[in-house]
């Protein structure tokens, strides 16, 4: 691939990235319909794996299918751009591991961010998912990037 190429693919991702980590910071702590209520700022947490996931799914039809596809799926599709995009711009993130270590990392330093500022609630299972939202990014982009180095090497 030419080196002009590259740069312009590099900016691209690098403001895919921002604007992504924009809009992730915007739902995960302004917005007041993801349960973002200014009145109840109290201290909420689960430090129990899997009982929030469980919750949810043991009471999908008293819940409804969209509180419980937007708390499950959501928080998995939240973090598919991270494992996605951040290959692109380092190639030290290239691999399985590191992306759901660094996943991991990122989501439970956002979840610490909300327990310290009040908002939303620091959830373990949460982090669960968006770590598997991480990995499922890296696991397309490791497809598309062999795709594109069979069709372009």
């Amino acid at each position: 691939m030419e080196l002009k190429t590259k740069k312009k693919i590099r900016v691209m991702s690098t403001v895919l990235f921002l604007l992504y980590l924009l809009a992730l910071g915007y739902f995960l702590f302004f917005a007041e319909g993801f349960g973002r209520a200014i009145e109840d700022r109290g201290y909420r947490y689960n430090l129990e794996p899997m009982k929030e996931i469980m919750r949810f799914w043991n009471n999908r039809e008293t819940l409804g299918t969209s509180a419980v596809l937007l708390n499950l799926a959501g928080n998995v599709l939240a973090f598919v751009p991270f494992g996605a995009i951040l290959p692109v711009l380092n190639r030290h993130t290239r691999g399985f591991f590191r992306i759901g270590l660094l996943s991991l990392e990122f989501s439970f330093l956002m979840e610490c961010f909300q327990l310290m500022f009040r908002v939303g609630s620091f959830d373990v299972d949460d982090m669960i998912l968006n770590t598997l939202g991480g990995i499922t990014g890296f696991l397309l982009f490791a497809i598309c990037n062999g795709v594109r180095r069979r069709l372009y090497e």
